[in-house]
C-alpha cells in the first residue's frame, strides 16, 4: 500500500492546523497509508519509506521556518537519488507573503527530483504586529478545507497510482 508522508513545522499553531486537516482527510482515502510527522521527528528513513509527500511550514522572516529547514538539512543528502520522481505538494502559513518559503521548498524538492502533484498554496494570517505574529493562530474553515482537499487528493492519487 502506498504511503503519504505529511511533514510539518509549527511554532504558533497555524501550520499544525493545516497539516492535521490534510492528514485527517487523507486518512479517509482507502488504499493509502498516511503518516503525519512533526519536522523535528521526521528524517531520511521516513522520506524513503513514503511514496509521496506534503510539506507544510510557516514563513518566518521571508524564509522557510528554521525547524522545517533543519529537517530538510538533516535529510537532504541522505535521500538524494533515492526518492526521485515521487509526488509532492506543499502548504505555507504566512503573515503577509509566503512566496519565498514556497520557492525555497520547491527548490529543495527540485533538487530531490520530486514531481509537483498539486499546486502549492499559502494561507495568509495577516499577522503584522509583534503581538499578532507571536500569538497562537487560528486557521479559518475555508483555508482548512483547502488543506483537507489537498490531503485527500494526494492520498487518492497515490492509491490510484495516478502519480
Amino acid at each position: 500500500m502506498p504511503q503519504l508522508l505529511i511533514v510539518y513545522f509549527s511554532r504558533t499553531g497555524g501550520a499544525a492546523q493545516m497539516a492535521k486537516a490534510a492528514h485527517e482527510a487523507a486518512k479517509t482515502e482507502e488504499g493509502c497509508e498516511t503518516v503525519l510527522k512533526r519536522a523535528e521527528d521526521a528524517g531520511p528513513d521516513h522520506l524513503i519509506a513514503a511514496d509521496g509527500y506534503i510539506f507544510c511550514a510557516p514563513e518566518n522572516l521571508a524564509a522557510i521556518a528554521g525547524g522545517m529547514k533543519e529537517f530538510f538539512d538533516r535529510s537532504y543528502y541522505n535521500v538524494l537519488g533515492k526518492i526521485e520522481g515521487r509526488p509532492y505538494a506543499q502548504m505555507i502559513c504566512a503573515g503577509s507573503d509566503g512566496e519565498n518559503a514556497m520557492r525555497q521548498t520547491a527548490r529543495i524538492a527540485q533538487g530531490w527530483r520530486l514531481k509537483i502533484a498539486q499546486e502549492p498554496f499559502i494561507v495568509c494570517t495577516r499577522a503584522q504586529t509583534r503581538e499578532q505574529i507571536l500569538a497562537d493562530k487560528t486557521i479559518g474553515e475555508d483555508d482548512l478545507q483547502k488543506c483537507r482537499d489537498l490531503g485527500a487528493a494526494m492520498a487518492a492519487g497515490l492509491a490510484m497510482g495516478v502519480f
